[in-house]
């Protein structure tokens, strides 16, 4: 037999002494280079795992040994991943699986049983809503919506037993803020679990559990990729949510993250915070531009002061974010003018993507939604959404102008650009 390829093991050195920074836990943490010390991270694609005997086997199944055992149950290049988001985030621990809405619904539906009950915010992507408003009550567990940021409504909805709270914050894709610390304090006095939607802030810009949620999930699809490649999702929490409730409801429903995708994604998250704030800053910009231009009835930014909600966004939230809520003051027709007339930005049903992308919700992502349901959110037949990319803000808003056909020349407006950034 040939002698095996593993001789090489590279010299362990001892941990840091001091807190690391999170860009550089998005470097390095959850690194475990294999025999050969390799520089990257090492991906395993396998789907299963050996033992060198039968004990073995049995203790590695029955958590009295630390062995992997499967790829659908975990994986070592989607571990990489799971510890390396969960530092980012300030999380115990951290479960990947293979869609934004795969995590969605199971940090819901590893808690809930027939007879449950949910709260959860008005604003939401069409899918959660589904899932929410149409799949669980088939299976015997009621959801009560609530509008806005009012503590009395909150209050009302959550003065009866819940089982878990669901927020979407900022909502997709009209930006509407919830009070995470309101909620979630109203939330824990009934026993509720509190979980928030922080895809469109990313966890660069918001801490969902530094104001008192229990869990935080995201589509890492956008941001954590953030470049059109891979489809994922991941859930964080605490040992006991994780451990108790969350792995063994993924582990026989089957969730899995491919150990490809995870890998794209562990490099990824090295520029995450590079990408978010330049992403950010362009977003800004471009808000700051397109409000009280003529054919804009509305712009919402949560980095706007005309944001209503901008005082909460101050408390939770570092910057905007990367999307913007446009409403048109024209019609759908006009709206679909302006899309086709775009030369720089794509339109894509996709957010938080380094390239910038817009979409009419009402007719691609929330067309699942019923007119009223759409009325209620906000979303006009004349409101699009803006993700904005990693492409310089001066041709993305020269890009918007040409499309709006504004009368003011572009050399008017140059001066309020920042060419340097």
């Amino acid at each position: 037999m040939s002698k095996k390829p593993w001789g090489y093991q590279p010299a362990e050195r001892d941990e840091p002494t001091w807190e690391l920074h999170p860009q550089t836990h998005a470097v390095r943490t959850g690194l475990a280079r294999s025999g050969f010390g390799e520089t990257s991270e090492a991906l395993f694609l396998n789907s299963g795992f050996t033992y060198t005997s039968a004990q073995e086997a049995l203790d590695s199944f029955a958590d009295e040994t630390d062995h992997f055992l499967y790829s659908r149950f975990h994986n070592p290049t989607v571990a990489m991943f799971e510890q390396r988001l969960a530092a980012i985030e300030g999380a115990e621990y951290c479960v990947a699986t293979g869609s934004g809405m795969s995590a969605m619904f199971a940090s819901i539906a590893c808690l809930v049983s027939a007879g449950d009950r949910v709260v959860a915010s008005a604003s939401m992507f069409s899918s959660c809503h589904v899932v929410l408003t149409e799949f669980l009550p088939k299976w015997g567990i009621t959801t009560e919506l609530v509008k806005g940021n009012d503590p009395a409504a909150w209050a009302a909805a959550l003065s009866k037993p819940t089982k878990a709270v669901f927020i979407e914050t900022p909502s997709n894709p009209m930006m509407d803020i919830v009070d995470i610390a309101m909620v979630s304090e109203l939330a824990h006095k009934v026993g509720a679990t509190v979980i928030v939607d922080n895809v469109m802030a990313s966890p660069i810009l918001q801490k969902p559990l530094q104001h008192g949620a229990d869990v935080v999930m995201y589509s890492a699809t956008k941001h954590i990729d953030g470049q059109g490649r891979v489809l994922a999702g991941a859930v964080l929490g605490s040992f006991e949510y994780i451990h108790e409730k969350l792995i063994p409801f993924n582990r026989h429903t089957g969730p899995a993250l491919s150990p490809f995708n995870a890998w794209v994604l562990v490099k990824s998250l090295e520029t995450l915070d590079m990408r978010v704030e330049r992403m950010t800053h362009n977003a800004q910009a471009i808000a700051e531009f397109l409000e009280g231009r003529k054919e804009i009835k509305s712009v919402r930014y949560p980095g706007l002061k005309s944001h209503p909600e901008h005082a909460i966004v101050k408390k939770q939230m570092s910057r905007g974010g990367t999307t913007i809520g446009i409403e048109f003051a024209g019609s759908q027709k006009d709206a679909f003018k302006f899309m086709d007339a775009l030369k720089v930005i794509d339109i894509s049903n996709n957010l938080g993507d380094s390239k910038s992308l817009i979409t009419h919700p009402a007719t691609t992502t929330h067309r699942r939604l019923s007119p009223e349901i759409l009325a209620e959110m906000g979303i006009t037949p004349s409101v699009l959404r803006l993700s904005v990319g990693l492409e310089h803000s001066t041709d993305l808003i020269k890009d918007l102008t040409q499309a709006l056909s504004l009368e003011v020349g572009l050399q008017l407006i140059a001066p309020t650009i920042n060419s340097s950034k």
